[in-house]
């Protein structure tokens, strides 16, 4: 039998990420399950799945991020799969410019940007090994259309999505690369941002064509679609329930 593939997972703890590390699993996949805190939540996941280790590491460190890449290759002996879902944000009104002093852009584009960027380089190497590489950044709606938690969220989701079209047109054929835009999901993001969560779910549970917000395995089945398209790459596949139509 074939050896099944290998998949990185970073910020696999909890949310979006865990849901993609049991969906990938789940097909077959062994797993790497990262989170630059909560050990204890990632090391049981890790435990739950069929396949899978636990790593602690923060992308936004470089020399975490090759570590947390060397992990994959270590305990399992390639790598396949890296899906780049570690991130962070702010909620700030978006017209409130002083609250998104320097220090809040630098800790978002840190991890949200600099950090995949460090996961790419270190991932690279093993991504053209297995000859079938492929990347998945999980990216955001806010991205590409004026809203978001923030604006130095956004902005570095932007960022994100021309990385992945930048990369794609170069690390072709071996390597895949592309990303998810996810509209609003639930997950505990928002568990001390109460009022957006609010607003926003009852306008999305209104007047978007799905009628509901996403859950974490909205975008996990999407993550699955892209690991298998294998003519698919350079793409930034929107999540959000036909938000971006209305």
């Amino acid at each position: 039998m074939p050896e099944s593939r290998v998949a990185l997972v970073t910020g696999s703890s909890s949310g979006i990420g865990a849901a993609i590390a049991r969906r990938l699993s789940h097909a077959g996949m062994r797993v790497v399950v990262n989170s630059a805190r909560s050990e204890n939540t990632g090391k049981a996941l890790a435990a739950e799945l069929s396949e899978a280790v636990y790593v602690r590491g923060d992308v936004s460190d470089a020399a975490d991020a090759r570590r947390i890449a060397r992990t994959a290759v270590d305990a399992f002996g390639r790598l396949d799969v890296l899906v780049n879902n570690a991130g962070v944000t702010r909620f700030i009104p978006l017209d409130d410019l002083e609250a998104a002093d320097a220090d809040t852009w630098r800790e978002i584009f840190d991890v949200n940007v600099i950090g995949a960027w460090q996961m790419i380089t270190a991932a690279v190497p093993h991504l053209r090994e297995s000859g079938a590489g492929s990347i998945i950044n999980i990216s955001s709606v806010s991205g590409s259309r004026a809203l978001g938690s923030s604006v130095p969220y956004a902005v570095s989701k932007a960022a994100m999505n021309h990385m992945t079209r930048l990369l794609a047109s170069q690390l072709g054929p071996e390597i895949r690369v592309n990303a998810i835009a996810p509209g609003l999901i639930d997950t505990p993001w928002y568990e001390d941002a109460e009022q957006v969560w609010e607003s926003s779910r009852g306008w999305i549970t209104r007047n978007a064509p799905l009628r509901r917000v996403g859950t974490p395995q909205d975008v996990a089945e999407a993550a699955l679609h892209l690991v298998n398209a294998a003519y698919t790459t350079g793409d930034v596949l929107t999540v959000d329930g036909g938000r971006h139509v209305v």
